[in-house]
Formats: C-alpha cells, structure tokens, sequence
C-alpha cells in the first residue's frame, strides 16, 4: 500500500503507520480491472500505480500522476486465477464476483495490514468489465451495510466510480454504429456499407439484450448467450476487421489481440524478483496480462446483464457516481456511457438531465454533473484514461474522492 505524504510516494510500515492517526481521513480506492479476466496490476504499472515498468521489463520509474497521491490505493486481481490470484476458480457473473469481493474486503479490514483503513472513505473503482464489476460490488456492500451481520464490518462505502465501462449494454450497444462512423475525430473506422449493416443490426442486438435482461433480475441464459454472440459478431468484429485499435481508434492495431504490447510488463511481472517480492515464488503460475481460457470465457452470459440499476440505488441513498469515458475508444465509447447517464432511471433524473454540459479542466473535458452523479467526457483519450491523460485523470479522480465540483 502506498500513501502520499510531502508529496512524494513511501511505503508505510505497519509500525510506522500505527503512529500516525490519518488513516481514516484519506479515501481509500479500490480498483479493478476489466476483461472480465484481466489483472488489476497492468493497471498498476500502466495506468495509475506509483511506478511504471520501463521497456526492459527489469526496471520501473516514478509514475508522478499515480493516484496515491490522492489516496490509499487497492489493486485486487479477481476473480480466481487472475493475474496472480488462486482458489476456487468458479464465478462466471457479479453475483459471485460481488460476494466474494464482499467478504475479502471484510477480511482485509480486519487483517494487521488492513485495519488501519478499515473508517477511510471507501471508493470501489472499475474500467472496462469494471462497469459490471464495480456496480456490483459496491452494490453488495451498500446491502451488506444494511443489515450488517454478526462479527463483519459496516463499511465506510463512499463513492462508484467506472471509467469507459460496459454498465447498462442495451443502451451502449445503440451508439456502436455511430462511434465507428461518426467519431468527435471524423476517423471513418469502417466503410459506409458496413456502417449501414451494423446500424441495421443494433436494433435486433439491444432487442435481445432486453430479453435477456427481462424478469425482475432473473436473467435467461438462452437469450443473454444469443445476444452476446449476435452483439458481438455484428458490432465488434467489424471493428477486429478494420485494423485499428478498438480501445483507440486514432491507432492502429498490430498484431497483439489486445492492440497493446505488454510484453515488458509480463516480462517484470514474471521475474524471480518480482515473484518473491510478492510472496508468490512458491507458485507455478505465470501472470498474464488477461486470463482468457479460465475466465474471460465464463462470462457470456454475464456480459449483456444491465448493471445500472445497481448504480441508481446507490445515488438514491446519496453515494456518488462518477462515470467518466476516454471519447477515442469504440469497445466501451463515450456516447453509450453519455446515453445511459441520460437514460439511467433515478430519483433525480430530470435534475440531472436538465444540468449544463460544462468544460472541464481548462479544455481537458466535458462534464455533467447534478445530485451525486457526474459523467465526464475526457477529451483525446481512449480505453485507458489514466494512461493516456494521466495527469487529467489524476485531477479527476481527486475531485470525485474531495467531493469538488465537476
């Protein structure tokens, strides 16, 4: 764990920091990375973690932007079998993912390193998948807080936050047309003819999305799998087809299935060093960026379920939302997390709807904000906004955990 203090980033002993009685006035983020199966680390030495990897894969550099300088930072790797993670490898939806998020952050709390944190303000962020994952798992804390059980913790739950994350698919999926067509950068990612055929896909696709998501929170596995097959062939791989980036469309692609290389960073991950460092060298695992076979595949059916209401229940019991988005990216673009902020049902929806859009950052966004929920467009950013604006990204995040004004 890290922390901020003049400035500069220190590693904090557990003797060191039982002296000091700050704990609990800094926010303590918990972040988690999408996929589904993806490690939280890359986000930690590409995105927003206190050190970065340098192209050796043997050495890192200061990331001056990391969020530790805001907060107490968290990155889980999760589920099971996820970067370095073991255990019972089964979740395969949020219901799973919540519950056992739920309790490790219980037994965090409680454990010598995790006490000290346990009345900081609590903020649970997600990018990518992460708008399935972090709606979730704060929703399960807010009802474990709630009726708290004999022998847990009521939880300091403080704030969501998900960055250019897949929360409600029926909505997001309507803007796939338009983001490869008609971009803020007139990149035109694919022909006019394709265009067409994926505008005239989008209602079928968000039809079956609504019948997966039809009945009262029991999904029916038959059309959620239709819907992620049809969605996916139809939207997606037109975009895999064109050969630019589909979490930034202003590059191209390569070679890489995730249009990225982290090579270095799998190189450093997976050194002897960095294994024994992280109590981790008696295991025969490898780390890998994204853990496709054992997880991402699990998750089909889970991938088209609606996650927003999740979010409406906590701004209607005053826990803020901030749902920002890099407006460069395809995969989870901005227009889609605009629309369902805008279509999200909520006891200050017409509030929210009716506030100005407003610069941001001197020229580095756009921002709507009312009643706890902000959506923020980021300008010139993609998938990963911390990496791509890391310095807007830190004044955003800071922001959000002060309670400040968008």
């Amino acid at each position: 764990m890290f922390e901020k203090r003049s400035k500069s980033l220190v590693f904090v002993s557990d003797s060191e920091a039982k002296r000091e009685d700050k704990h609990r006035d800094i926010p303590f983020v918990v972040w988690l990375t999408g996929g589904p199966g993806c490690s939280s680390s890359l986000a930690l030495l590409f995105e927003n973690g206190p050190c970065s990897v340098n192209e050796d894969g043997t050495t890192t550099k200061v990331n001056p932007y990391s969020w530790t300088e805001s907060a107490h930072v968290l990155w889980l790797d999760q589920p099971a079998d996820v970067g370095y993670s073991y255990g019972l490898a089964n979740d395969s939806n949020e219901e799973m993912i919540s519950e056992d998020a739920y309790y490790f952050l219980q037994a965090f709390f409680k454990s010598d390193e995790g006490k000290k944190y346990k009345d900081s303000p609590l903020f649970i962020a997600g990018e990518s998948y992460g708008g399935h994952f972090a709606p979730a798992i704060a929703h399960r804390i807010w009802l474990g807080n709630k009726d708290v059980k004999e022998g847990l913790l009521k939880l300091n739950l403080a704030g969501v936050s998900v960055g250019n994350g897949l929360t409600d698919p029926e909505v997001q999926y309507k803007y796939s047309a338009e983001m490869a067509f008609k971009n803020p950068y007139n990149i035109k990612v694919v022909s006019e003819k394709v265009y067409e055929s994926m505008k005239e896909a989008e209602p079928k696709c968000t039809q079956l999305i609504a019948k997966c998501n039809d009945g009262d929170g029991k999904f029916d596995s038959f059309e959620c799998q239709a819907a992620y097959v049809y969605c996916t062939r139809n939207l997606v791989e037109p975009i895999n087809a064109s050969g630019l980036n589909k979490y930034d469309i202003r590059k191209e692609c390569g070679d890489n299935p995730l249009c990225y290389d982290f090579s270095h960073i799998e190189k450093f991950m997976n050194a002897d060093a960095t294994k024994k460092a992280l109590h981790v060298d008696g295991h025969s695992s490898t780390w890998k960026t994204c853990n496709d076979d054992m997880v991402f595949d699990k998750f089909n059916i889970d991938t088209m379920k609606d996650f927003a209401p999740y979010v409406a229940d906590l701004l209607n019991d005053g826990i803020p939302a901030l749902i920002y988005a890099g407006d460069a990216d395809f995969m989870c673009n901005y227009l889609g997390n605009h629309a369902w902020t805008l279509n999200l049902d909520w006891n200050h929806k017409t509030e929210f709807n009716a506030a100005e859009e407003k610069d941001w950052n001197n020229g580095a966004g756009l921002a709507r904000t009312s009643n706890g929920l902000t959506f923020l467009q980021v300008y010139a950013a993609g998938h990963m906004v911390p990496s791509d604006q890391p310095g807007h990204a830190l004044t955003m995040i800071t922001q959000f955990l002060n309670g400040e004004a968008f």
